[in-house]
């Protein structure tokens, strides 16, 4: 496992956000759940933190209440190999989220997440300045990655 996992502070909703990000994931998990005792300050046996793992990567998730709240400065990014995969993590975080631009999306949760193809980072630092130029002008114009149009902007077509 990780030596280093996030740890996402929610405000009593942490189970929900991680049902809904194990359901979305295929290789998903809950692998642990805390609970409240009497030394904590939530009620004895409420849910505390979840641990679990999204594509092998481990998070937990705390009910930490209101205190604090998700920016974007901090972000999930998914990294997706087509535009099926684009489209199908797209639509589901943003079911009662915000788009933003360039692939990035605020879920429900508050959670940032950026949803881009990998290939992506190598358009975008092509030792061809003409074609990281245009790979980035078309990538300022998406709110939702488009895979072909960045490689039609890329090739220069």
């Amino acid at each position: 496992m990780n030596k280093i996992s996030p740890c996402l502070w929610f405000d009593g909703n942490a189970q929900e956000a991680v049902d809904f990000y194990v359901g979305l994931f295929r290789n998903a998990r809950i692998t642990r759940t805390l609970l409240h005792n009497e030394a904590s300050p939530g009620p004895v046996g409420s849910l505390l933190a979840v641990v679990f793992e999204l594509d092998g990567q481990e998070f937990m998730a705390l009910n930490g209440g209101s205190e604090f709240k998700f920016t974007p400065a901090i972000s999930l990014f998914i990294k997706c190999d087509d535009q099926a995969e684009i489209d199908h993590y797209w639509d589901a975080l943003l079911d009662g989220g915000q788009a933003m631009a360039c692939g990035w999306l605020t879920d429900r949760f508050g959670v940032t997440w950026q949803v881009a193809p990998p290939r992506l980072l190598g358009m975008l630092q092509d030792p061809d300045p003409a074609k990281a130029n245009r790979t980035m002008t078309a990538m300022r114009q998406m709110i939702k990655l488009d895979i072909a149009a960045l490689e039609r902007a890329y090739r220069g077509e």
